[in-house]
């Protein structure tokens, strides 16, 4: 017998080969690299759309200090473009839900920007008249107030810091804002109706002798505002209180 061919046995059984400490390590390595990235991404995501809107607050604050009721007129022509600008990157966050990257609900969030693209792009935009309205700068505070805290709240969460007055103030701030948005979006709307009868904006003629009446499109979006609301602040008071922990105390019985 060649004993040199005879593979070494422990214990009547075959030696093993200890295990790939690579195959097992590289793919952990390829996870924290992925978990890195998207953290990064979201961070920086984040830190520019709080920039964006910390920039519209600012200037929307020093232009009323410094000219008063004036600068209410002129608000549209001073920030919109940047507000339209932000608005319209902040749709990203519908692809990051969808792909997993940030965790939330999509239905909801798909609601509240919506809300914001109808009323900027299709109301305020489209009639130079309604620019100059007080609602457009009620608007626009309103709406750099919620997303300067969540951004903020959102930036920190990322890196992993956390403080209880910031998260606070991210879940109970919306609550007597989010109404009041709605609010000053209807009236905006309403305000918008004579201005789009007499233009005829967005009103066009169908083949056989149908027609879109774009003021009839508005009213029936001015019933679904309201509808969209009550589902969006059920899902955001739900949140708050998982996030919070605020749970209904019951009483002991004596």
């Amino acid at each position: 017998m060649d004993y040199e061919k005879r593979k070494p046995r422990l214990n009547g059984k075959q030696t093993r080969n200890p295990p790939n400490l690579e195959v097992l390590i590289l793919p952990f390595y390829q996870l924290c690299d992925l978990w890195y990235r998207k953290n990064a991404y979201l961070f920086i995501y984040y830190l520019i759309q709080f920039c964006g809107h910390s920039w519209i607050f600012t200037n929307m604050t020093v232009r009323f200090f410094s000219f008063g009721k004036d600068s209410m007129v002129d608000t549209f022509y001073a920030i919109g473009l940047v507000m339209r600008l932000c608005q319209s990157v902040s749709l990203l966050e519908l692809l990051h839900i969808y792909v997993g990257i940030e965790s939330n609900h999509l239905l909801p969030r798909f609601l509240q920007l919506t809300e914001r693209i109808i009323i900027l792009f299709v109301v305020i935009t489209s009639q130079e008249e309604v620019q100059g309205k007080y609602v457009v700068c009620v608007l626009f505070i309103f709406w750099n107030l919620l997303d300067m805290v969540r951004y903020t709240y959102s930036m920190l969460s990322v890196i992993g810091i956390s403080y209880a007055v910031l998260t606070w103030l991210s879940q109970t701030l919306w609550m007597p804002i989010y109404p009041l948005c709605v609010l000053a979006e209807a009236f905006a709307i309403y305000q918008s109706l004579p201005y789009f009868e007499s233009f005829g904006t967005y009103s066009t003629k169908l083949p056989f002798d149908l027609s879109i009446y774009f003021p009839y499109v508005l009213k029936i979006y001015l019933m679904m505002l309201f509808i969209g609301m009550y589902f969006t602040y059920s899902h955001l008071y739900s949140e708050r209180r998982d996030i919070l922990g605020i749970f209904p105390i019951k009483k002991k019985k004596m």
